[in-house]
């Protein structure tokens, strides 16, 4: 158990550019796994291994890697994983999360809290995770820090427990006041010095040292009751934040620059002594006595993430949460029904790898040799009925077509195609039935972009792809009750299928697509049922209008018959397709556009021109904040009007503009777009 206490599952998350990987580097440096700090201008970090993440200075793949740091309290063992910051790979975000017990927010001090930062925090809220906030970039020309910790208070709605004070900001910034050591620290030559408090800041320091434990004491009575008492020592201090931060009440807020090794100490020691252990988080939404975090409890864990490696092949990344697992042994998928065989255990350092022998609670793991486990299926003890709760696949938005120049590549393509599908769960692969082309659906430009380049360059396959199209929806307005008949008479045995189906439009947030039986009596035997079931979801692959997937539609099986006969799964399963194509023609259909949450950066001249340019683009303003000579723009604009605004964007401002989009929702498209687009 002491083992499992001691070990520290985090992730680095923010906004694309706020310096997570930079810092991530600055952790592997200063923990000793690297000796040699790497920079992302120069595309030789540790964490951004891939060849698309170095040619682009961006991170694309999480990559997880295991370090130890020592505190006085805690000697531990952290495992990190760097995750995008774009959001076109949000389901890294998403699936790193989702197995994670305390996240790293990084916040640019000059650029505060952007539309990535609001996604990842959300992502967080939504698994509960603890966090700690990192300032980062204080040196930096625009740098704020106590106007980014109010923006935080108002736009997240949360409790924020400062624990520094910098001294100093852009180009002055000489180090930060700790105030639970109560000490003024500076770095020379990358070596962290202590002092006594500036005269100056004395007052404030007091003050915030202060607040501090005001806060401490509302939200903990043992603090309190010490508190009161005059008693205070830096252990209590220690312990209260740890027993808040586990609780999710409250988030430490520190601040430093990555890029010159400021501040990055303190991070490593808060990572350690504040977040929780695999223990203190025990098993999210899941409640069974004989599954416990600890060696001796039975076997229980989430694959999260797949990688293809060249040598090795498949590489499934599991978070364990309770027993323990070996090499050698068989284990349950109980997603899937099937018993996989674990070859080998590897401990993973970005690309790097190191077999281990067995692995237990709490940790996080490759194993190499599951041939049909995919992300977020349950791996468990042999025969275990035991689900955790699956990963949320994010909808794609954006698709392109795309064929091998080369015929003689055309199976070798669709496998490598299926392996990065396998690998990324964002992506989709369908073929239009009209041109007998395959078509890859993604989060975004870049996201599609990625992948087109990996199977040129991993997979050495020259392709030629379509220019990017909207991935639309369809979806009805009104309920409809349809019978569908499959009726075959030949010479010999027949065909009987007959169905009646009601379809309805779904109105919640929460449900996508719904099928029920509400058949009373034996009118359709049970063995039909999965048939039926298939013929509809087939089906709602293609609506009437665009051929586009159906969504927030209710399906209730109501009635039907059979022959004794003639009745086959085959003819159900037709019934089922007859029933829904003709109710979709009568309920009113029509075609859903993703619209994009936007948030564009320029100068100040350039507002008007680009409000102009939002309206043209049906786009509607939610929001301007203004900062000193710029403004940034919030606005949602349907995707369809996207296509090559970066480039309108440096156009209308001189090259000065930026923006960041991100799915936000579907929405009926007017009528007068959907008949260009059928055009």
């Amino acid at each position: 158990m002491k083992e499992i206490l001691l070990i520290r599952n985090i992730g680095i998350i923010a906004h694309v550019d706020a310096g997570k990987t930079t810092t991530t580097e600055r952790i592997l440096f200063y923990s000793g796994y690297s000796h040699k700090i790497g920079e992302v201008h120069d595309g030789n970090t540790v964490t951004d291994w891939m060849k698309q993440e170095q040619e682009r200075g961006i991170t694309i793949t999480s990559a997880s890697v295991t370090i130890f740091w020592k505190t006085k309290y805690y000697h531990s063992k952290i495992n990190i994983i760097d995750t995008p910051g774009h959001v076109d790979f949000t389901i890294e975000v998403e699936r790193s999360l989702r197995v994670l017990d305390g996240a790293v927010i990084v916040i640019c001090a000059s650029s505060g809290i952007q539309s990535q930062t609001e996604t990842v925090w959300n992502q967080s809220q939504k698994y509960n995770i603890p966090k700690i906030i990192f300032i980062n970039k204080m040196d930096r020309i625009g740098a704020k820090f106590f106007e980014i910790i109010e923006d935080v208070k108002i736009k997240f709605n949360c409790i924020l427990l400062i624990l520094q004070i910098n001294v100093g900001i852009e180009d002055n910034f000489k180090g930060v006041i700790d105030l639970i050591e109560y000490k003024f620290n500076y770095w020379e030559d990358n070596i962290l010095i202590k002092k006594d408090i500036p005269k100056d800041y004395i007052n404030l320091s007091l003050q915030y040292k202060e607040k501090m434990f005001e806060i401490l004491s509302e939200y903990d009575e043992f603090f309190f009751e010490k508190y009161v008492l005059n008693k205070i020592t830096i252990n209590d201090i220690i312990i209260s934040i740890r027993k808040l931060v586990i609780k999710n009440i409250l988030i430490p807020v520190i601040c430093g620059t990555s890029l010159k090794n400021k501040g990055i100490e303190f991070l490593l020691n808060y990572i350690v002594d504040f977040f929780p252990s695999p223990v203190d988080i025990g098993i999210k939404n899941f409640f069974n006595k004989e599954y416990k975090v600890c060696k001796k409890s039975k076997f229980l864990s989430l694959l999260f993430k797949i990688l293809n490696d060249d040598h090795l092949g498949i590489l499934s990344y599991i978070r364990i949460y309770s027993g323990i697992i070996k090499v050698g042994d068989i284990i349950y998928n109980s997603s899937k029904k099937i018993k996989e065989k674990v070859f080998r255990i590897l401990r993973m350092f970005a690309n790097s790898k190191k077999d281990i022998n067995e692995a237990i609670a709490g940790d996080i793991v490759v194993i190499v040799g599951l041939k049909e486990s995919f992300t977020g299926d349950t791996l468990c003890n042999i025969n275990e009925n035991i689900l955790l709760e699956k990963i949320k696949i994010p909808l794609p938005v954006i698709s392109i077509s795309i064929e091998p120049f080369y015929k003689k590549d055309q199976e070798k393509l669709i496998l490598s195609l299926k392996k990065l599908c396998k690998e990324d769960p964002s992506i989709n692969l369908s073929t239009n039935n009209h041109f007998s082309e395959m078509i890859i659906s993604g989060m975004g430009e870049l996201h599609l972009e990625i992948v087109v380049d990996r199977i040129n360059k991993e997979f050495n396959i020259p392709t030629k792809i379509s220019k990017p199209q909207v991935f639309y929806k369809e979806s009805i307005k009104k309920t409809i009750i349809q019978e569908g008949k499959y009726i075959k008479q030949s010479g010999g045995r027949g065909q009987y299928g007959h169905v009646v189906l009601k379809i309805e439009p779904i109105n919640n947030d929460n449900d996508d697509i719904i099928f029920i039986k509400e058949i009373i009596g034996g009118s359709i035997p049970k063995e039909y049922f999965q048939p039926i079931e298939k013929g509809i979801y087939e089906q709602l692959k293609t609506g009437i209008i665009l051929g586009s997937p159906l969504t927030k539609i209710k399906i209730t099986l109501l009635d039907g018959s059979f022959h004794a006969v003639d009745s086959s799964e085959y003819a159900f399963k037709n019934a089922a397709i007859i029933a829904l194509k003709e109710a979709l023609k009568k309920a009113n259909s029509y075609v859903l556009e993703p619209i994009m949450k936007v948030e564009i950066s320029t100068p100040d001249n350039y507002l008007g021109n680009i409000v102009g340019d939002i309206n043209k683009k049906r786009g509607n303003i939610v929001n301007i904040n203004d900062f000193k000579n710029f403004k940034v723009i919030f606005c949602t604009i349907p995707l369809n009007e996207l296509f090559g605004y970066s480039t309108e964007l440096r156009s209308i401002t001189k090259g000065k503009g930026n923006y960041n989009m991100e799915f936000f929702n579907y929405c009926e498209i007017p009528f007068y777009i959907l008949e260009k687009i059928k055009k």
